[in-house]
């Protein structure tokens, strides 16, 4: 039974053990952290995932924590109009009967974890930092033991070390702009402030999210904000709640009362940060898999599923021939395109949703009119289908 290394326990490094283990591989996973924790944070989750997820007979288990949205709907941040309004989950057959889901991330990553180890062959191994790696031997080094194998996987996101031991490549670039990330109870808000949809506010140089998770309980807020320089030495900082209100003061008194709900409870705030498209994503018998290869900004709401989509296309490609490398350089060659283009999709988004003046009202027009808006992308976002290439791929 040929045999897989994986480093990294996040969402793409559960999904890609879950995936070779299906296919009746041997997996172990490595993960630096002692426990899997996440600072409380939402995930968005397409159709284009959750048909994967319910093709791994995970969705039961998924919608027990999940929320299903009724819309996205765009609105301007300082009136409050609606600009634009795209159904989710209206019509289940559209999509081949695959829904839109919310989830916190520890639930989606706790899903993940529970299937992994319910399957033969996959071990799931906690405070093992990867400090090696041999592509032409298949083999990793952690606390100096030698693990050797069929296959390795990075899967340890845009920080990878992986990726700076394959191909030397360690530099980041921060994208000028800033996260707040709240998570809320529900039972906090004014009733009604917070529709059963995926609620996005745009403004000059900044834009707002929020949605619920954990079935209603809770509602993620995601702020983001535009911001030259970051100072801290770390990607996130407990920050201030004056600074929260300063950076949406003058925003619409929907958008107020959230904020105003955060008061008293932790307020942190990230830097956002990117990479180029990676023109190689493989040596020998090691490859990258998700934010090592492709970091994905969350203003398309993909980077969890391009993770997902790349685990279900590794283990297809591999299930077709004996020939790993060959079978790495069709994943190479079937990924690229796709999540290139939604790297793309998500910087422009970031533009799109911080115009200021006169473009910003062109932008509001055009998406008042039906011209443009988030949902125009849907198609070719959701039809994709990794599971039958050649059919929606």
């Amino acid at each position: 039974m040929p045999r897989a290394l994986i480093a990294g326990a996040g969402i793409g490094g559960l999904s890609c053990g879950i995936a070779l283990a299906r296919a009746g591989w041997q997996v172990q996973i490595f993960e630096q952290a002692a426990n899997l924790s996440e600072i409380g944070a939402g995930v968005q989750l397409g159709p284009n995932a959750t048909r994967i997820l319910d093709h791994w007979k995970l969705l039961p288990a998924l919608r027990q924590s999940a929320f299903k949205p009724a819309a996205l709907c765009a609105r301007d941040w300082r009136s409050g109009q609606v600009l634009n309004r795209s159904p989710l989950n209206a019509d289940p057959a559209a999509d081949g009967g695959s829904p839109y889901l919310q989830l916190h991330r520890a639930d989606l990553q706790a899903v993940l974890r529970s299937a992994l180890e319910s399957l033969a062959g996959a071990q799931l191994l906690l405070d093992h930092p990867v400090d090696g790696v041999d592509p032409d031997t298949a083999s990793l080094s952690c606390g100096g033991r030698i693990f050797r194998g069929d296959l390795v996987v990075g899967a340890d996101g845009i920080r990878s070390t992986l990726r700076h031991l394959l191909f030397s490549d360690s530099a980041t670039r921060y994208t000028g702009q800033s996260a707040w990330r709240l998570m809320l109870p529900a039972n906090r808000l004014p009733a009604g402030l917070i529709p059963p949809e995926t609620s996005l506010w745009m403004g000059p140089g900044r834009h707002l999210v929020h949605y619920y998770v954990r079935g209603g309980q809770l509602v993620n807020v995601v702020g983001v904000v535009e911001q030259p320089d970051w100072t801290p030495a770390n990607w996130v900082e407990a920050a201030d709640f004056a600074e929260l209100q300063a950076d949406f003061r003058g925003a619409h008194p929907d958008i107020q009362a959230l904020i105003a709900a955060a008061e008293s409870l932790p307020c942190y705030r990230w830097a956002l940060h990117d990479r180029a498209p990676m023109p190689q994503w493989y040596r020998a018998r090691a490859l990258l898999l998700g934010d090592a290869c492709h970091p994905t900004l969350p203003f398309l709401a993909q980077g969890a599923a391009m993770a997902i989509e790349d685990a279900a296309v590794l283990a297809g490609e591999l299930a077709r021939s004996a020939d790993i490398e060959a079978a790495l350089q069709r994943y190479q060659e079937r990924r690229q395109p796709r999540t290139r283009w939604v790297q793309q999709a998500s910087r422009r988004n970031a533009r799109i949703f911080h115009l200021r003046g006169v473009a910003a009202g062109l932008r509001n027009w055009t998406m008042r009119h039906g011209l443009a808006g988030p949902g125009r992308l849907t198609r070719r976002l959701y039809e994709h289908d990794v599971l039958h290439p050649g059919a929606r791929d």
